[in-house]
């Protein structure tokens, strides 16, 4: 089972057009899902992310198959081109940097507000929240982190629209390194 968290509606709908996933109710959450992807949209910010993801685990038995992604849109700067697709390999939070892959460059920078100024190369406001709450799942083997950027420190740029269509682009790509 591959298990997709997102934090905006705008981003599920990407997976949700593509692999046509039916909307079901888990708890306080929106999950859409198919017999082979369930996916959750977990709100903004780190605790969000963390809770959405722990609720996904906790309600589902995890096989060895079993794929946990944390898909989203980042800001970036301007070394970065808008809609480019980023495999994160680490995450630095609260001035700490936590390794997901060492074969893996990006190091994106989670915040717990919008970021407007480029003081760093890459920032989301979810990617720890998610990580935290897969590192201290022993029986989770493989989970990933992508995001597409979607602006350069310019957040008041972002329309649903061209969150949705910045996913959808990268879908396959994302599927490409996920089932390798």
């Amino acid at each position: 089972m591959l298990y997709i968290v997102t934090a905006l509606k705008s981003e599920a709908q990407a997976f949700v057009e593509k692999y046509s996933l039916k909307q079901e109710k888990l708890g306080k959450y929106k999950i859409f899902k198919n017999k082979n992807i369930i996916l959750i949209i977990g709100g903004i910010g780190v605790y969000s992310a963390r809770l959405a993801t722990q609720t996904l685990i906790n309600q589902f038995d995890i096989t060895d198959d079993d794929i946990y992604l944390n898909v989203g849109i980042c800001g970036a700067d301007r070394s970065f081109e808008i809609g480019e697709l980023i495999e994160i390999g680490s995450i630095v939070y609260e001035e700490q940097n936590y390794e997901i892959n060492r074969r893996i460059s990006h190091k994106i920078y989670c915040s717990d507000e919008e970021v407007s100024t480029d003081n760093h190369t890459l920032v989301d406001m979810e990617s720890f929240g998610f990580y935290d709450a897969v590192v201290h799942s022993t029986a989770i083997k493989k989970s990933f982190i992508f995001k597409v950027v979607s602006d350069h420190f310019e957040p008041e740029t972002i329309t649903k629209d061209m969150t949705k269509s910045l996913l959808f682009n990268k879908i396959d790509d994302i599927n490409k390194i996920i089932f390798r």
